[in-house]
């Protein structure tokens, strides 16, 4: 009975001590967070990553607290507002610590913005899908990954293209770890 609970054991340690070699050397996934959007306008962005080879990969981000570009709440002014984007994602150049990349994604708002004037409340539905290209730049490091990118995107709702523009521009600073 010892020796078969100690070759499981053995065989245990062997698995989680080559799984983690692998990951090094070649990543499944990632896990992420933009934590720059996350302190200047209280919008958290989370995000995983599927790498389907080492220059290639299919990312899904939720975004709470989502605001259109970097509009502020305050003053009679309130998003109410969560976003599902999904992407692929090309690298290229560089090495394999460091590489750029571009992403084309699709990305879905709901919810609202609500807005004070004249002793009434105005809201808009942010209900709109947006189509748009993301690029930046990612370095590698002990299975953490890390690097800013920006992206633009095109919004098709015609009540959110009144109230703000058809246009939105992001930007951040992704923090992440690699398994």
């Amino acid at each position: 009975m010892k020796k078969i609970l100690f070759t499981i054991f053995a065989l245990s340690l062997f698995h989680f001590a080559s799984f983690g070699q692998t990951s090094l050397e070649n990543p499944r996934g990632e896990v992420r967070l933009n934590f720059l959007n996350t302190i200047f306008i209280g919008s958290v962005e989370v995000g995983y990553e599927q790498f389907l080879s080492n220059d290639q990969s299919i990312g899904a981000e939720i975004h709470l607290n989502d605001r259109f570009g970097y509009r502020r709440g305050g003053d009679g002014r309130d998003f109410n507002a969560t976003s599902f984007l999904l992407s692929y994602n090309f690298y290229f150049g560089g090495n394999e610590t460091s590489k750029i990349h571009v992403s084309p994604f699709l990305k879905y708002r709901f919810g609202e913005y609500r807005e004070a004037i004249d002793s009434s409340i105005s809201v808009t539905s942010l209900n709109s899908g947006h189509i748009g290209l993301m690029t930046g730049y990612k370095w590698n490091f002990n299975n953490f990954a890390f690097g800013p990118f920006v992206a633009i995107s095109r919004a098709f709702s015609q009540e959110v293209v009144n109230q703000f523009s058809a246009v939105e521009l992001k930007a951040g600073f992704n923090v992440g770890y690699r398994f």
